[in-house]
């Protein structure tokens, strides 16, 4: 099985890739040939690391989450285009990043968190 949060015997290293489909989102800009799947690779990910957190407080788990969403920014970046479609796309592109994000760290305070924000669009 394999996993992007991963650990290091010798000195722990928490971290995750954010990854999403582009696939769509490339679609959408106009970027991508139609029918075609993006190979792995050309997945956008970055790695957010929280080993310097401590998920067991309230300030850690708001600083993840503002690292997390920060990181939903890089992978779907905002297009300069008047067309609201787009512009949609992008918000999904960056929900789908950050929803992904908090199932894989799989943290309760995390994901109240993110259940807080979601419900407030």
């Amino acid at each position: 099985m394999n996993t992007v949060l991963t650990t290091q015997a010798a000195r722990p290293q928490f971290k995750f890739a954010l990854l999403v489909l582009a696939g769509g989102l490339l679609g959408a800009l106009g970027a991508g040939v139609a029918g075609a799947e993006p190979a792995d690779d050309s997945v956008p990910s970055v790695v957010v690391r929280y080993q310097d957190l401590s998920l067991a407080t309230d300030d850690g788990v708001k600083t993840l989450y503002r690292r997390i969403a920060r990181a939903a920014t890089q992978v779907c970046p905002e297009e300069t285009s008047a067309n609201l479609s787009v512009h949609t796309v992008i918000e999904a592109c960056r929900q789908q990043a950050i929803a992904r994000a908090v199932q894989q760290i799989h943290n309760s305070r995390l994901a109240a968190l993110y259940a807080a924000h979601a419900k407030q669009g």
